[in-house]
């Protein structure tokens, strides 16, 4: 995102965020008598987060969903919280891959890597399933699902899961991906189900368990940036380049239409995979009208959300973290299917029915709104927020940028954070070029110094410093989202549920994602497709983030 920087620059502002970030993060936890003083700072997820090891008492989990995000989760799982003892999904492709690995996606190890060679056989061979329900009646054992299907089956099988879960009379927990469902009115359903069968609902909004992200709120919440007016967040892509079949990769079905350009939303369908679900009667009963429809869902209004419930949704859930959880205010924007055809002719440009370009403006609280963290008096304190996502050109790395009285703080692609001061009239020099570090007032501020030497935290050599200052890859905070869901479901009393204290917060843990968190995402997301559709501002009714409520923005559709 920062495209006018130089390396030296960007450089800096990494050393930045990195002194900055590790001053907050010491001060804070030797604030909470969390770390001795002098001792080093090295504070881990699981302390940051607040969870424990399981002492040798995974929970027993299944996996619904082998595709791109369920091998991801299987992938970046922790086997000493989450032990996956069955797997179900119905593309023979996604069976291979997801017992086997993807070469081509790290992050994608597969269950041979992760268990064993003798573990993966013996899952192919009792413990795999194209049926989560027979799945469901044969795995006794199952404590957990993690549910990585698409956007449209997310209510219906958490839903149905927590139900068997309670007819049984032992719980299913239940992390879904995100987006939390395709419309409001089947969040809430989800909401109420868990709280019913007294199961724990957690939803894949990942990056509440980033550290990068942790740190980078820490600065904003400490007020460094000053006063915040605008955030710019993007994920842009170019799919413009030809596509060309995988050498030696499986072979092609040949009637349907296969890709045309690089798209990884418009996925080849292999025989292997049409020859399984070409049968109108299965795929009636999966709820799709096409094996098109079934591998390419993202690309369907049925069966998909778009780019906002897609990409979108993690990085306004971002935004509204750092603005301090609030509630947006109102939601205008563009969408365009400017490149790839649609449906209705006869286009060979990877067709679709979702837009393929993007362009939105949210208006959130700032912090002296009557709806803002402070409840304030002053309804012009507005925070105006843009997104957009395009398909056409991948220059800038997807991200956010923070704005703010006193500083810039640039969040890169989930992996690195640069942090500047603004320049101070009254001082000489460029504010891109200069050191900052925190003040140590009773209030945090930024204060720009010369350029001479790293960072204190960067020094330490590889390793040192906080996630995002460069100092290695940063875990994206799966691993750690499913560590937390697992501690949390030991901790669980299935009869105290989900009760709440007199302050309103809730007796027993919960994940940091749950329902009610989650379901402020999808009301995001998906009234801003509304505004798009309509072209028109949306104004945000408190009601619809209330799961007790019917209120629902589809209602107003």
């Amino acid at each position: 995102m920062a495209i006018d920087l130089t390396p030296e620059q960007r450089q800096l502002g990494q050393e930045n965020f990195a002194r900055v970030a590790d001053g907050m993060t010491r001060r804070r936890f030797l604030k909470g008598a969390a770390i001795a003083a002098g001792a080093a700072a090295v504070v881990t997820p699981a302390v940051y987060f607040g969870y424990q090891s399981m002492g040798g008492k995974p929970v027993k989990a299944a996996l619904i969903g082998g595709g791109d995000e369920g091998g991801v989760l299987l992938g970046e799982h922790n086997p000493e919280y989450l032990h996956f003892t069955a797997i179900c999904d119905i593309r023979p492709s996604n069976k291979r891959r997801i017992i086997d690995g993807d070469p081509k996606v790290a992050l994608r190890k597969g269950y041979k890597k992760v268990y064993g060679a003798g573990a993966a056989a013996e899952l192919e061979a009792k413990h795999f399933y194209t049926d989560y329900k027979e799945m469901l009646k044969n795995e006794p054992d199952i404590e957990a699902v993690v549910i990585a299907l698409p956007l449209h089956l997310h209510a219906p099988v958490a839903i149905e899961c927590m139900k068997f879960g309670r007819q049984r009379g032992k719980p299913i927990h239940v992390l879904c991906e995100k987006l939390m469902a395709r419309t409001i009115g089947d969040c809430k359903e989800m909401i109420k189900t868990a709280k019913e069968t007294g199961s724990i609902l957690s939803i894949g909004h990942q990056r509440h368990y980033s550290m990068l992200y942790a740190h980078a709120h820490d600065i904003v919440e400490g007020g460094v940036l000053g006063d915040i007016k605008h955030i710019r967040a993007l994920w842009h892509r170019n799919f413009s380049w030809d596509w060309q079949p995988e050498k030696d990769g499986p072979e092609l079905a040949k009637d349907v239409m296969q890709p045309t350009l690089r798209d990884g939303w418009f996925q080849p369908i292999y025989q292997l995979d049409y020859e399984a679900l070409k049968d109108p009667l299965a795929l009636q009963r999966y709820g799709y009208e096409s094996v098109e429809q079934l591998i390419r869902w993202r690309l369907y209004d049925k069966t998909g959300g778009g780019l906002m419930a897609e990409l979108g949704s993690h990085q306004l859930d971002a935004c509204s973290i750092f603005l301090g959880k609030v509630q947006p205010l109102a939601v205008l924007g563009i969408g365009t299917q400017s490149f790839f055809d649609d449906l209705k002719g006869n286009g060979r440009r990877n067709p679709r029915e979702c837009d393929d370009h993007i362009f939105v403006t949210f208006e959130f609280p700032g912090k002296n709104h009557p709806r803002g963290p402070n409840k304030g008096t002053d309804p012009n304190d507005v925070v105006v927020v843009t997104y957009s996502s395009i398909s056409t050109n991948g220059f800038e790395a997807y991200g956010e940028c923070v704005t703010g009285t006193r500083g810039t703080m640039i969040v890169e692609a989930e992996q690195k954070v640069m942090l500047f001061a603004e320049k101070d009239p009254t001082k000489k020099g460029d504010p891109k070029a200069m050191q900052v570090r925190v003040t140590t007032g009773e209030k945090a501020a930024l204060e720009s110094g010369g350029t001479w030497g790293p960072a204190a935290s960067m020094s330490a050599g590889p390793g040192a410093g906080p996630a995002g200052s460069g100092a290695g890859p940063v875990s994206r905070g799966y691993r750690e989202e499913m560590e937390d869901f697992a501690y949390c479901i030991r901790l669980w009393d299935p009869k105290l549920g989900y009760a709440q204290k007199d302050d309103g917060s809730y007796r027993q843990r919960l994940p940091r994602c749950h329902g009610k968190v989650a379901m402020a995402d999808a009301i995001i997301a998906l009234t801003a497709n509304m505004a798009m559709k309509k072209r028109e501002r949306i104004n945000f009714d408190p009601k619809w983030f209330d799961p007790t409520t019917s209120d629902t923005p589809e209602a107003q559709a």
